[in-house]
This record gives structure tokens, sequence and C-alpha cells, in this order.
């Protein structure tokens, strides 16, 4: 594709530097692929998805990101926005000028910018799926090399300081060795045209751990603040599921609901909670999930005080909705019921057990003393295989377990493994995080802070999904927060004044 007289002008400006808006020099920061900088910022989605999600960049954000004391967005961009016609090897040089306007404005305001292929010639996290797959089919990974190859023409020379590229959104499913020679494919396409463009990889497995097979590449690497998934897209309509998830608390007890039996019995332990119950206790058991069949058992120091069997099966039911897995020949069920279950006075230990079937999850547990008012609860990890210790119910009514979700335990499991892969040379940044707006807000301001001190002890950069819309700073639609007016906008100021804190 030849690129018109207007966009080699427009592009030569942007290489040497144009207006300013607010005067002087911006404060930009180097970035090479061994250390990212302190970059903040937010994830832009005007062009996140052809059917609705597509439309131009706005200049108000980048000049309102600037002024909150921002440096940073990411561009997660769906390809299908600037080919002809489903065309995937002809461009439509408005749109590209319209991603030009965002690299522009970022110049102007101070604001690094990182485009990002959310949906990828052959790849795609989103819906529909792609015909064609990057990781398998050389014609699509010479197509995928064609339009990073565009861009790094369109943009050569351009310091990293300004412009970096991501190469795909949270690759899933794959091992390191293709990613590698995928990535390598890219690169190579990149390298040709601008030699020094900084690259930036997502992690393996949703970023979940960094790709110790792109080491070699040179390029940095993004991991995600979206841990636990369950308070971060709790009943996002998206994610199947999440909408029968109890009310997301932060930080809170970490104790497991997942229950087993038969060959799978080593995997899980008994939900065990601990008194002693003084008097006697009314305990609320909700079943969320099961897998096959199973008989719900209870009993206290002991003696059962409870059974209850679930039968999975077609049609309608007990449960809220039925599937049938074909692989094992067996059907799995959301029920999200309640059993009601009654202690005895002086209990010591109640422990909740599964005998028969395949699996079952318990999501959230409620304990009222009697004469006592409100029911204490504790909502439950359900993820397959997750373990937890006991859980004791103090004499002020309080949860405890031997391990708390919270800072230390996100460090642990989300910051770690990503400190060892900065000290093999691999710069790093959180490309995402945050909380969808049915999660309650305190919650969201509470869990975001222990984030925010986590990368700023970690010395890494973050941006927010997004700015404006579910996750964001503007137009969130949250029902519980008391919004400013902004420009026409809606603005959550406790939220932004968060971020702030740890620009």
């Amino acid at each position: 594709m030849k690129m018109t007289a207007g966009a080699v002008i427009g592009v030569a400006m942007l290489a040497l530097g144009g207006s300013r808006a607010h005067g002087g020099e911006p404060k930009w920061l180097s970035a090479s692929h061994d250390k990212l900088p302190l970059w903040r910022g937010f994830n832009l989605t005007d062009k996140f998805h052809k059917e609705w999600s597509n439309g131009p960049f706005q200049e108000n954000d980048f000049r309102w990101i600037s002024e909150f004391g921002f440096n940073f967005v990411r561009l997660p961009m769906d390809y299908r926005c600037w080919i002809k016609d489903g065309d995937w090897t002809q461009f439509d040089e408005d749109v590209l000028k319209e991603i030009d306007d965002a690299v522009r404005w970022g110049e102007q305001y101070g604001i690094h910018v990182s485009i990002n292929f959310h949906r990828a010639p052959g790849y795609t996290v989103a819906s529909p799926k792609e015909k064609t797959s990057v990781w398998t089919d050389p014609e699509t990974q010479r197509v995928c090399a064609l339009h990073w190859a565009l861009f790094a023409k369109r943009y050569r020379g351009i310091p990293n300081k300004r412009l970096s590229f991501n190469l795909f959104n949270e690759p899933a499913g794959i091992d390191g060795k293709t990613y590698y020679h995928v990535a390598k494919i890219l690169v190579e396409a990149i390298r040709k045209e601008d030699p020094n463009r900084l690259i930036i990889a997502d992690g393996e497995q949703w970023c979940k751990r960094p790709c110790k097979e792109l080491y070699p590449l040179k390029i940095a690497q993004a991991t995600r603040g979206y841990s636990p998934f369950w308070l971060t897209h709790y009943k996002a309509s998206w994610v199947k599921g999440t909408d029968t998830l109890p009310v997301p608390v932060w930080p809170r007890p970490k104790v497991s609901g997942w229950l087993t039996a038969g060959g799978k019995k080593k995997l899980s332990a008994p939900l065990r909670l601990c008194g002693p119950f003084a008097v006697k206790t009314a305990l609320r058991l909700r079943v969320h999930s099961v897998s096959d069949k199973a008989m719900l058992v209870v009993a206290a120091d002991g003696k059962t005080i409870f059974e209850k069997r679930f039968s999975p099966g077609e049609g309608k039911g007990e449960w809220k909705e039925s599937e049938y897995k074909k692989r094992w020949n067996i059907h799995q069920a959301i029920y999200n019921v309640d059993c009601a279950v009654e202690i005895p006075a002086g209990t010591r230990e109640v422990t909740t057990t599964m005998t028969d079937g395949d699996w079952m999850t318990i999501s959230e547990l409620g304990l009222r003393p009697e004469g006592r008012e409100p029911e204490r609860v504790l909502s439950l990890m359900c993820s397959y295989g997750s373990r937890g210790g006991p859980v004791t119910f103090t004499r002020d009514g309080q949860f405890e377990s031997e391990t708390t979700e919270d800072r230390d335990l996100l460090w642990a499991e989300s910051i770690v493994p990503w400190l060892k892969a900065e000290k093999e040379g691999t710069g790093v940044m959180v490309g995402e995080f945050g909380a969808h707006n049915r999660t309650p807000h305190d919650v969201t301001l509470r869990w975001m802070e222990d984030c925010l001190l986590n990368w700023r002890k970690a010395g890494w950069g973050w941006a927010l999904w997004n700015f404006r819309g579910s996750f964001g700073i503007l137009d969130s639609q949250r029902k519980d927060v008391k919004y400013e007016d902004f420009h026409g906008h809606k603005l959550d100021r406790k939220m932004l004044e968060l971020l702030q804190r740890y620009r």
C-alpha cells in the first residue's frame, strides 16, 4: 500500500515533533526492552471491536489524561477496522489516519502511545473467532506480519519514548515454542522497517506468566491486573458463570468451596468450619455448581446433621442451567441454591464433604448464631482444584483462616514470577487492570490500592481498562458512585484521586 502525500507529511511532523498543548517540553521517559519506565495511564477502546466499538479516537481523551497527570495510553485495536471490504490485504487510508491522530495527540500531550492488536489476523480472545489461526497457518502469519510492517513503516523513526508496539492481546492455549515462532516472524517484519522499535509481548496464558522462550527476541512483556478474577469480572456479561458468584469482598479469608469425591478425592479437602459454637447456629451453604452428581454431607463433630443429593440432568430441574458434556457422558449444572443447616449448640467443628460423583462447588456460607443479627457471610473459592485451610468463626462473629487473599498474596502470586523475568533482562509493565462496574465500589478501591502499592514497590507502570467505560473513571455506570459532572461525562472522582496518588 502506498501512503498518501498527506500521510507522509503527517508522519514526518510526528517524527520531528509537533505542537505542544501546554507550552514547554513534555517529560518523556526513556524506554527499552529490558527496562520499561513508569508509564501510568489508560486503555482507549475506540477501535476495540469492528461491530460495536469502532470510531475515531478522541482528542479530549488525550487532553484530559494529560491534565489528570498521566503519561500513557494503550490502543487495543481490531485489525478489521482498517481493512477494506473484508480483504485483509487492503488497507483503508482514512481509518489509518484516525490512528495517526492518536499517535499525534500522544506527542502533543506528552503521552506515550502503545499500539496493540487486540484482534490480529488469525487471533482474538473476543468473538467471533478468526477463520484461520496465526499459530498454525503460514499464510495467516504472512498477513499478520504485513499488518505490523505497515505500522512499522508508517511510524518509522518516532522515538521509543513516544511509541511502542504490543503484538497480541493475552494469548492462551499455546506453548512457548509456538509463541516464539510466530512472534519472531512479526518482530522481524517490524524491525525490517524500523530496526529500533520498542516491542512488547503479552505474557503466556492470558498474561499470567512471562514467556521465557521470547527472551532471545529482546522484547519487553506485559502482565495483567485481573486477580482475583471473581472480583474483577463479577457479573461481567461476557464471562460465563460470573453472574452467579457471591458479591466480592476484599480482602477475604482464602477458603475453598471446591469439593470432590471418587478418584479426585486427594485433590481436595473437606470444608472445615471451626467454632466453638456456644449456641444453636444457622448455617447456610450456597451450592453453586455440580458435575455429574453429588451427595452433600454436613457433620457436627463427626455426626451427620444434613444430607442432600444433587443429580443434574436434562430439561428443567432444581438447577438454573444444565449442560451435557459428551466427552465424559455427564451433566454439569449451575444450581445457585441455598441449603439450610442447623448447627447444635456446643459444636466445636463442622465439616462439609461430598460423596459420589465428580465435583461440586459451594460459593458462599452464612452463619447466624441464635439471637444475633445479621447473618455473617463468607464467599469461597470455586476454582477447579482449589484448596484452602480451615476457617474459624470467632466469638465476635468474624471469619479467620490460615491464608488471606490480600496484598501480600497478590505479591506472591502475581508479582514474584515476573520479577524473575526482569532479572533475565525483560522489561515488565501491567498492560491492563481494573474491576467491572458490578463489583462494589468500596471493594474495587480497596483492591485497586493494594495492586497499585504492589506495582509501585515492583517499579512497574500500568494502564487501567478503560478510560471511558465500565472499568474506567468516566461513564462507568456504577450504581453505588456519586458522580461528578465533567464536560458532559460522569467522573468517578474517588477512583481518579486514588490513581493520581500512585502516578
